[in-house]
């Protein structure tokens, strides 16, 4: 074996680790990830269980991500499209 050869083989063994380290971060994210989707449902099926409507809660929940402004404008568009609709 050269010491070319064995500089590749170095050089793959570190690539091989950081690749691995890569992967097992993201497979530890992904399981995280399903915990909080978990702790959610669990969390929506306790509000159902109160007596709220999970639908229109989840869209409270979506409006408070965006701009009033934006919702605002929306809303304006929706009661006009809805007029016209005679709705």
């Amino acid at each position: 074996m050269s010491a070319t050869d064995t500089d590749t083989d170095a050089n793959y063994r570190v690539t091989a680790d950081e690749l691995r380290q890569f992967v097992e971060r993201f497979e530890r994210l992904e399981a995280e990830k399903k915990d909080l989707a978990e702790q959610q449902k669990e969390v929506m099926a306790e509000a159902k269980a109160r007596g709220y409507d999970t639908k229109v809660l989840r869209k409270v929940v979506a409006l408070r991500k965006r701009d009033k402004d934006d919702i605002a404008e929306e809303e304006a568009v929706l009661e006009l499209y809805k007029e016209a609709l005679g709705m």
